[in-house]
C-alpha cells in the first residue's frame, strides 16, 4: 500500500471534480452566449428537448477537450514532483499550472466548437438552425451536437499536443548536443 499514491489519487480525483462541475459549467455558459442559443434555464423549463440536446452536446465535446488539461495538469505535477516531500510551494507551482491548462482549454474549447457551429450555420443554406432550436425543432440540435463532438474529436490530440509544450518538461542530455559546424 502507497499512502502518498492514495492521497495524489484524491487530490488528482478532487481536482477533475472541480474541474468538471465548474469549469465545464461555466464555459458553456460562454459557448451558448457566443452562438446565441437562447437561455438554458428557461429552455429547460421550457422543456426545449432541442436545447437540452444541444445543450448536453456542448458539454459532451467540452469535457473531451477540458479532459486532456486535467491530463496534462496530472503529467505536470507527476513530472515535478515525483519523489519528492510534499511541500507549500510545490501546490503554488501545482495550482499554476492547473490554472493555466484548464483555462487554456476552456477558452479554446469553447471558442473552437462555437467557430464549427457557426461555419456549419454559414454552409447550411435557408436553415436558421439556431432559431429552429429555440422553436424545439429536434433535428438541427441533433445535427448541431453532432458537429460540436466532431469539432471537439478533430481539434482534442492538437490541444493535448499544445498543453503538452506547457509542461515543465525536463532537459535530457541528448538534448543538450550542439549540431556539428
Amino acid at each position: 500500500m502507497s499512502i502518498p499514491l492514495f492521497f495524489t489519487g484524491l487530490a488528482k480525483l478532487a481536482f477533475g471534480i472541480v474541474v468538471g462541475a465548474l469549469g465545464i459549467f461555466l464555459s458553456s455558459r460562454v459557448l451558448h452566449r457566443l452562438l446565441r442559443s437562447g437561455v438554458s434555464d428557461e429552455e429547460q423549463k421550457k422543456g426545449n428537448v432541442a436545447h437540452g440536446v444541444l445543450y448536453a452536446s456542448s458539454l459532451l465535446a467540452l469535457g473531451m477537450l477540458v479532459q486532456h488539461a486535467v491530463e496534462a495538469s496530472f503529467s505536470a505535477m507527476d513530472l515535478m514532483y515525483h519523489g519528492r516531500a510534499f511541500s507549500g510551494p510545490m501546490l503554488t507551482h501545482f495550482g499554476m499550472y492547473a490554472l493555466v491548462h484548464v483555462t487554456f482549454s476552456l477558452a479554446v474549447g469553447a471558442a473552437v466548437i462555437a467557430a464549427g457551429a457557426l461555419v456549419y450555420s454559414y454552409l447550411t443554406t435557408g436553415v436558421d438552425e439556431l432559431a429552429e432550436i429555440k422553436r424545439g425543432n429536434l433535428s438541427p440540435a441533433l445535427v448541431l451536437g453532432a458537429v460540436m463532438i466532431v469539432m471537439a474529436m478533430m481539434t482534442a490530440p492538437g490541444l493535448q499536443t499544445a498543453l503538452d509544450g506547457l509542461l515543465p518538461l525536463p532537459v535530457l542530455a541528448r538534448d543538450q548536443l550542439t549540431a556539428p559546424s
